[in-house]
């Protein structure tokens, strides 16, 4: 899931980046659907690492707090998909 979320982080400054200067919307639009992709991607990592967790782990504590180090990478995998919805609202808006 941390090699999603980079990746997605990565998209995210590459479509900034792309904002300085907007002769390619649909490059930026690109990016923005490359984003949610990746957050559709850690969205199922998730729950096939949740699943695992209750099947193999026995600790409880261990459990929560895999479980919470899981649901933290997913929600900042979120707030990289709120960043492309906001750009993609700048790049419509604009163009």
């Amino acid at each position: 899931m941390a090699d999603v979320l980079k990746s997605a982080t990565q998209v995210v400054l590459e479509a900034c980046r792309l904002l300085r200067n907007l002769r390619d919307p649909q490059a930026i639009l690109k990016k923005c659907i490359d984003i949610n992709r990746l957050e559709n991607e850690a969205d199922a990592i998730l729950r096939r690492a949740v699943a695992r967790l209750f099947d193999q782990e026995h600790d409880p504590v261990m459990i929560i707090k895999w479980k919470e180090i899981y649901e933290s990478l997913e929600s900042a995998a979120d707030r990289c998909e709120d960043v492309a919805n906001i750009i993609e609202n700048v790049v419509l808006d604009l163009t």
